[in-house]
């Protein structure tokens, strides 16, 4: 294709981020705002070039989506610090914004072009694998080589964390590629897997399973299984704190216990006491880096009622990096409950019920990827976190694109 044409395709923007989104995701992972910015604005703008006009996302998944963002700047009227959490919800409010016009761009384009583009996310996760791989053998060296050099920081060990979940999350969409036979797919899967397995993000390990087996069921089964997964994460967005409260007086000593998940377990115990305080409102957008005390260490009293007691864990539990409540809750409907109250609970709640809705029609590739998404929102990142939230608009936008090839018709209802 001459290169004037490529670059008036309305795919070729979208097309550039399948491929490099999972290699950013490995290099330095927070440039996967910046291209997935720029890959949705770019496809937007190729799009009234070519058509003289913008495309007009509309739906009920945009709009419920959009109610989130909306809450959180009405909740900066009593937010800690009014100023970010206005500016984080008009920043995830745009974000989504225009994802869903890039969304609609790339639905107008006829199946088979798209079943054309899909493939070259196989390229790209192939890459990212390879890429996470040599990074992991070679102690981070190519991480290092992208932040300038030097000495390796030890803090590298585990900055792959973020390229498992990338990994993890889009390990069902390869599975759905068109074009691509059958024994690639199989291959990539396989070494996504092992490459999860190896390397220390325990969330992700446990998210690459469960969207395969989630895909699995949904190809058995049809529908009802995305469906399922959508009700139970509304069902959890409601009821997590009282779950969390429930649960946690039922655990064994934390003592022995991995001390990055012990830790994780004492901030959800600490943030229920806050969710508690303001259960409806809740404490403002962004509030997780200012609820009063969420930067002071634990008290004895809350080490000693989970076990914590060795000398040496006493001394971790006493660094700079144990706080009770660090940037967020490690848990993402518990974070919309601590920030946004109960009213935001209720949002997302409604907003996962149709994300379920929208997987089950757009085949088990998509519902593979919820169910991912699923397990790393409730064990890893905040849900703010702008690297995070464009992975997760580049997974929705390919999940509804893999639905297009799944109904066999080129422009399915609006969503």
């Amino acid at each position: 294709m001459p290169l004037r044409r490529l670059f008036q395709d309305v795919r070729t923007p979208f097309g550039l981020l399948l491929l490099l989104a999972p290699v950013v995701g490995v290099l330095q992972y927070r440039g996967i705002a910046l291209a997935a910015t720029l890959a949705l604005a770019g496809t937007v703008a190729t799009y009234a070039r070519v058509r003289r006009r913008l495309p007009r996302p509309s739906g009920p998944t945009l709009a419920i989506a959009l109610l989130i963002p909306a809450w959180c700047l009405v909740s900066a009227a009593w937010a800690e610090a009014p100023g970010r959490a206005a500016a984080t919800a008009l920043t995830v409010g745009g974000f989504v914004l225009l994802a869903a016009l890039a969304l609609r761009a790339l639905r107008e384009e006829p199946a088979e072009r798209l079943a054309s583009m899909l493939p070259l996310l196989a390229i790209g996760l192939g890459t990212g694998i390879l890429l996470a791989s040599l990074d992991a053998m070679t102690g981070g060296l190519l991480r290092a080589g992208v932040r300038g050099g030097g000495p390796i920081p030890g803090v590298l060990a585990f900055g792959l964390k973020p390229a498992v979940s990338v990994i993890a999350l889009l390990l069902p969409a390869v599975l759905a590629l068109p074009r691509v036979p059958r024994a690639a797919r199989l291959a990539l899967v396989l070494a996504g897997l092992a490459t999860a397995l190896l390397l220390p993000a325990e969330s992700a390990k446990i998210a690459a399973v469960a969207g395969l087996l989630a895909m699995g069921g949904a190809a058995l089964l049809g529908r009802w299984v995305a469906r399922g997964i959508g009700v139970a994460l509304a069902a959890a967005f409601v009821a997590m704190p009282l779950l969390i409260h429930a649960a946690l007086p039922a655990l064994p000593p934390l003592e022995g216990r991995p001390l990055s998940a012990a830790h994780r377990i004492l901030i959800w115990d600490w943030a229920v006491d806050r969710v508690e305080e303001r259960p409806v409102l809740g404490w403002g957008g962004e509030a997780s880096r200012t609820v009063p005390g969420g930067r002071d260490a634990f008290d004895a009293a809350t080490l000693d009622r989970f076990g914590l007691t060795s000398p040496a864990t006493r001394g971790w539990f006493s660094g700079p990096g144990a706080q009770r409540l660090p940037l967020h809750t490690h848990n993402i409907p518990l974070q919309i409950w601590l920030e946004l109250g109960g009213v935001g609970a209720f949002l997302a709640a409604a907003l996962m019920l149709r994300l379920g809705w929208r997987a089950g029609e757009n085949g088990p590739g998509a519902t593979g990827m919820l169910a991912a998404a699923a397990v790393i929102g409730m064990l890893s990142y905040g849900v703010w976190q702008e690297w995070w939230i464009g992975l997760l608009l580049m997974a929705a936008i390919i999940g509804e694109l893999l639905g297009v090839l799944h109904r066999g018709r080129a422009a399915p209802p609006a969503g």
